[in-house]
């Protein structure tokens, strides 16, 4: 991670890019997020090569409220951590994520917990996967990456901000699904089946831990079963996250079908 990474990734609500913009704009229209634009900082020397975005961010401040400041692209670089951002960028404001209830679950759902994730591009690439995949939710700690929501945005191609997240502690959650009927299934080697040979029915609550420090004995004894998912060569380790999420979530995708 480079310096200037290490500088803003701690506490960011800076969107870069409008593919983040835009998820942030359709979150708040749909009610998945109360997150709302502050202004808009728009590079002037992509004024007419970006005319279209440009009249896009104009016709929803009308309807959203936030303010447009055209700009010098170098006051833009000053906040942001890529150079992906097109010369547009969005100032915002936090997200409220709210406590799991058995209200919030849905009758049928797939929903993940992803315990102990190292970094918030790690973070981002897994949402991006899960959102792709259909999943329905996902479920964080107190302490989660969402501070670096700018980050988490960028890394999950905006997916961040249009998926369900509830806060919970992971034994309190198991709970809550399993009161729903859920089957809980955690990510693991030890005593573990084949994803590719055991149910995936739903509904399901899939608990993914970070490739380093994995996920806690007491989850691990919460859960239903513990499913490995088999390599093609002989490998002692971890897929990332990111990696686990994507074969988890379209293989109960596929399963589910």
């Amino acid at each position: 991670m480079t310096k200037k990474e290490n500088s803003k990734f701690e506490d960011s609500n800076v969107f870069e890019g409008m593919t983040s913009i835009s998820a942030v704009i359709k979150g708040f229209e749909n009610n998945i997020t109360d997150r709302s634009i502050q202004k808009i900082l728009f590079d002037k020397s992509k004024i007419k090569a970006k005319s279209r975005e440009l009249s896009f961010l104009k016709a929803k401040s009308y309807q959203l409220g936030f303010e447009i400041e055209i700009t010098e692209s170098e006051n833009i670089d000053k906040l942001t951590v890529g150079n992906t951002h097109g010369g547009i960028i969005a100032l915002c404001g936090n997200r409220s994520l709210y406590k799991l209830s058995s209200e919030c679950v849905n009758q049928y759902g797939v929903y993940f917990i992803l315990e102990g994730v190292e970094d918030p591009y790690n973070f981002g690439y897994s949402i991006r996967s899960l959102y792709a995949a259909g999943v329905d939710g996902i479920i964080v700690g107190e302490r989660n990456w969402m501070g670096a929501a700018g980050i988490v945005a960028r890394s999950s191609a905006g997916t961040s901000e249009l998926m369900n997240m509830f806060v919970a502690d992971p034994l309190e959650a198991i709970s809550i699904f399993k009161s729903k009927g859920y089957t809980v299934i955690s990510a693991g080697i030890r005593d573990s089946v084949s994803l590719f040979d055991t149910s995936l029915s739903k509904p399901l609550l899939v608990i993914l831990g970070g490739e380093k420090r994995g996920i806690s004995r007491n989850v691990l004894d919460a859960s239903d079963k513990i499913v490995r998912i088999d390599y093609g060569n002989t490998f002692g380790g971890s897929l990332s996250t990111a990696a686990a999420s994507a074969v988890f979530a379209f293989e109960i995708l596929r399963y589910n079908k």
